[in-house]
């Protein structure tokens, strides 16, 4: 999971992979001192920043022994694990992280399929378009595969609906309609957000090849129990409608959706033996921690 997602705040592996924060501040502590993981807490001008966990040398020494391959055939090395801490993108990637951990552990009959990471899936897009996450949701018979795009606000409007370009080229060329979900931090960006995109959705030459919706974060309920993107907070670029729906609704409002096949897009590794091992992804939801310390 570190390997895949570069890195996750204490509270999100607490979420994931254990039945409470105690249990996973004492198993983390324990896997730091064997240098499996390593921690690092970002400086606040408020506050204090959770723990932040990346993969050590010991634990790619344990994922690569997992795969039947060398450690130098994962490219792991352990300094540019840790660059993350300083890096501008520390922020979005903990916001992704934090998106798919609010789904995966929805309360529910839903179930996260897939979540790969931006690096992933670069690798296999990315001469087209580089989304921030791909994801599988599937709720009471409805499976929705869908691109991530997570905003912080921290780029202009145009270039992130300059990004249509090469959604409508992927779904020209693999002849796959894959929606995009758009995640802003505000209702007030999401509307002009909603008006960048839609100008140059309608441009495009199958717009129905590419469904959009978007969402915001401060529609989610600060009192709920489990606030999550899998509640009625998106919202079709389309218009049909008008209505906020759940995630699992959105299938229901693009008819022209490429139905998900059974199996999960395979990242194909490269022919070569120049660059780096490619893994299978892992499990949205890791193994539950149901006792011990």
């Amino acid at each position: 999971m570190l390997l895949e997602h570069r890195v996750l705040t204490t509270t999100q592996l607490a979420e994931l992979a254990f039945p409470t924060i105690i249990k996973a501040r004492r198993r983390l502590t324990l896997l730091h001192r064997y240098r499996v993981v390593d921690r690092f807490r970002p400086l606040r001008a408020r506050g204090t920043a959770p723990g932040h966990w990346v993969l050590a040398p010991a634990g790619a020494a344990v994922v690569a022994a997992e795969a039947g391959i060398e450690v130098r055939e994962l490219r792991y090395r352990h300094e540019r694990a840790l660059a993350i801490a300083h890096s501008l993108h520390l922020a979005h990637t903990v916001g992704v992280n934090q998106w798919f951990t609010a789904l995966v552990t929805t309360p529910g009959h839903g179930r996260v399929l897939a979540w790969w990471s931006e690096g992933r899936s670069r690798g296999l897009w990315g001469d087209l378009v580089r989304p921030d996450a791909y994801g599988r949701y599937t709720h009471t018979g409805a499976t929705l595969d869908f691109f991530l795009e997570f905003d912080l606000g921290t780029i202009t409007l145009s270039s992130v609906a300059g990004k249509l370009a090469g959604y409508a080229e992927l779904a020209r060329s693999t002849g796959i309609v894959t929606p995009v979900l758009l995640w802003v931090p505000t209702t007030g960006r999401e509307t002009t957000a909603r008006r960048a995109l839609l100008e140059t959705w309608q441009t495009l030459p199958d717009p129905g090849a590419v469904p959009v919706a978007t969402a915001a974060a401060d529609l989610l309920d600060p009192t709920a129990e489990h606030p999550s993107p899998a509640d009625r907070v998106w919202l079709s670029l389309d218009g049909h409608g008008g209505e906020r729906l759940a995630l699992h609704q959105l299938p229901a409002s693009w008819p022209h959706l490429t139905p998900p096949p059974a199996s999960i897009p395979q990242y194909s590794a490269p022919t070569t033996t120049s660059g780096p091992a490619v893994l299978d992804p892992p499990s949205p939801m890791p193994p539950c921690e149901t006792g011990g310390s």
